[in-house]
């Protein structure tokens, strides 16, 4: 997925990101460790699915915020964070369920030390100045308020007008 920045007009690769290629570096090792699961039991599978899904999270969030406003990469990051936590806590519904190969769990905490650490930076890169008002007041940049005026709302439009 590529952009271009309004500003400097220079476009930016996504999969350049250092963000996406530490995600897809988690999603490879997760890949390896969920193969180790069994697939004669029914409740591992389930986890299995849910690592899985936590896992390509940590790139697919990071590629559908790119070129977004404000308030959709905040929604993005807030999905990420949820993924990358989750995706440490699978360790433990695996052990209680009975796969005996969690030990390797602890590679994966140490590549999600390394994203949290990226992904800081990239929220950070987040333009502020770049949103539309969030009006459920989750993901408004600092200083803005899901009740404030919305100048565009004063933009006259009927989109029907121009078809007359």
């Amino acid at each position: 997925m590529m952009f271009e920045d309004e500003d400097d007009e220079k476009e930016i690769d996504v999969k350049d990101l250092p963000i996406y290629q530490k995600g897809k570096e988690i999603w490879a090792v997760v890949h390896q460790i969920a193969d180790l699961i069994p697939e004669d039991d029914k409740r591992l599978l389930v986890i299995k699915s849910w690592v899985m899904s936590d896992a390509m999270q940590l790139t697919v969030k990071v590629a559908g915020a790119q070129g977004g406003l404000y308030d959709i990469k905040m929604e993005a990051a807030t999905l990420i964070r949820k993924a990358a936590h989750d995706l440490i806590l699978h360790q433990h519904s695996l052990k209680s369920f009975g796969f005996k190969n969690t030990e390797y769990f602890s590679i994966i905490r140490e590549l999600i030390e390394e994203y949290r650490l990226l992904f800081i930076d990239w929220v950070k890169g987040f333009d502020q100045n770049d949103y539309i008002i969030d009006r459920w007041g989750l993901f408004n940049p600092p200083g803005v308020d899901p009740f404030d005026h919305d100048p565009d709302d004063d933009i006259p439009y009927n989109g029907f007008d121009e078809f007359d």
